[in-house]
């Protein structure tokens, strides 16, 4: 992993933007290496170690694009009909003809099929007339070379037909079961260590003492991570105790390539995840100009590697790192942040191209308030309006801690550092939830 440069955000009281927060945590992060092959019905959403070759050509032949008559295109008569003569057969795809045609005659075939030798146009059943074993194609119905495919356009032998790092996605799987692949080199899973921290958290299906609450953010989270198509490692709840924390951190960078908490990031007295991260590591950044989720820290940790771990010639025990993204305690807010700032970065360590969350631009049909100097996330509704036009309604309490709002949105509005205050009708980017693939 990469060493924090001097290019580094200092760790001190100063918010930073969240486009500074975004190209530092990029800068910082190498992807993991390692790789590993998987079946084809185990490769969805998994990073492509190695460009993927075509062993083939795709199509193999020229086939044809359509039902109709394949014909030589030198027999069509310029500024008048064109009558050939049909053979008497049909051509049907993974059936390829045996014979020749003479001048002036064509043949049936179909969709896929493989074109005779020396035919190269098709005409679509529709667009001629058929008696008597003649075929009469309209002056300009079609021009020589129309609807055929040719060997190879879609993909050619040798070349890559998937790049490396490409998160595979439904149809990179067929395409690689049409190339004849059973199985594809990917990078291994990235790990990432996740718990909870408050001496206020109780795990779900306890019982629920006075001032406790259950831990959502901890089952969010992972069902986050779960999309990514990482490898998870549950390490609970830890209590706000600076000797636990320092253990449950020390134990994850023992096993993972990322820590990722929420809580204890805040000034409050019992928040000691700063505290922790300074012993163990560096802390690159802590406040970020956003709402929600101003209090997210991120930087290296770094621990003595466990019995049986030692450097080349047995001098010094070896040390691993592990990347810490601290997230806020507030459940919307540590959602928030994981997407705004942890989900790249995420994606840059295991090996993803680069493929930032795409941003829709529609119509806001309400005033919003906004001051500029920070970016603001509110939760919303994109939905099409009675013009037909899309646009977004903000949902809900727009509280940090207010779950429920964020279950009822299908939309993050993004309202950009420097962005005032918009009104009915303005443009806004939203970041939808869910997409297609």
């Amino acid at each position: 992993m990469s060493e924090l440069g001097p290019s580094a955000v200092a760790a001190q009281d100063v918010q930073i933007s969240v486009d500074e927060a975004r190209a530092h945590i990029a800068q910082a992060l190498v992807p993991v290496e390692g790789s590993q092959q998987v079946s084809l019905d185990q490769a969805l959403g998994r990073v492509l170690a190695d460009d993927l070759l075509s062993p083939i050509n795709v199509p193999a032949h020229d086939n044809s694009a359509m039902d109709g008559y394949a014909f030589c295109g030198a027999d069509l008569l310029a500024n008048r009909d064109t009558v050939l003569r049909a053979l008497g057969s049909t051509v049907y795809a993974g059936q390829p003809f045996a014979g020749t045609l003479a001048q002036g005659e064509c043949i049936r075939i179909m969709t896929g099929a493989v074109m005779p030798p020396g035919l190269d146009t098709v005409v679509p059943l529709e667009l001629c007339q058929v008696a008597d074993a003649q075929v009469t194609i309209g002056a300009g119905v079609v021009r020589a070379g129309d609807n055929r495919r040719l060997a190879g356009e879609d993909l050619t032998a040798g070349r890559p037909a998937l790049r490396a790092g490409r998160i595979l996605r439904p149809a990179d799987v067929g395409l690689m079961a049409s190339l004849g692949y059973t199985q594809a080199w990917v990078k291994r899973r990235l790990r990432v260590a996740l718990f909870s921290t408050g001496n206020e958290l109780v795990e779900p299906g306890q019982p629920l003492p006075p001032g406790g609450i259950y831990d959502s953010n901890r089952f969010s989270l992972m069902a986050a991570l779960q999309r990514l198509h990482v490898e998870v490692l549950d390490f609970g709840l830890v209590p706000d105790d600076r000797h636990a924390l320092a253990a449950a951190m020390t134990r994850a960078v023992s096993q993972a390539d990322v820590v990722l908490t929420s809580g204890g990031v805040s000034a409050g007295d019992a928040d000691y995840t700063r505290e922790v991260m300074e012993q163990l590591g560096a802390v690159s950044f802590w406040k970020v100009a956003m709402r929600p989720g101003r209090p997210f820290a991120f930087g290296a940790l770094r621990a003595l590697g466990h019995a049986g771990s030692a450097s080349p010639g047995g001098s010094a025990p070896a040390q691993r790192t592990a990347w810490l993204f601290a997230l806020p305690g507030n459940p919307v807010a540590a959602l928030v942040t994981f997407y705004a700032l942890a989900r790249d970065g995420l994606l840059r360590l295991a090996g993803a191209q680069s493929e930032p969350i795409a941003t829709l631009r529609v119509r806001s049909v309400q005033t919003i308030r906004k001051r500029p100097g920070r970016t603001e996330f509110q939760r919303g509704r994109v939905e099409p309006g009675s013009d037909g036009q899309w646009c977004v309604h903000l949902v809900g309490s727009q509280g940090a801690g207010i779950l429920r709002s964020m279950s009822e949105a299908n939309a993050l509005v993004v309202l950009h550092h420097d962005q005032k205050s918009v009104e009915a009708g303005d443009w806004v980017d939203v970041w939808l939830f869910d997409g297609l693939v």
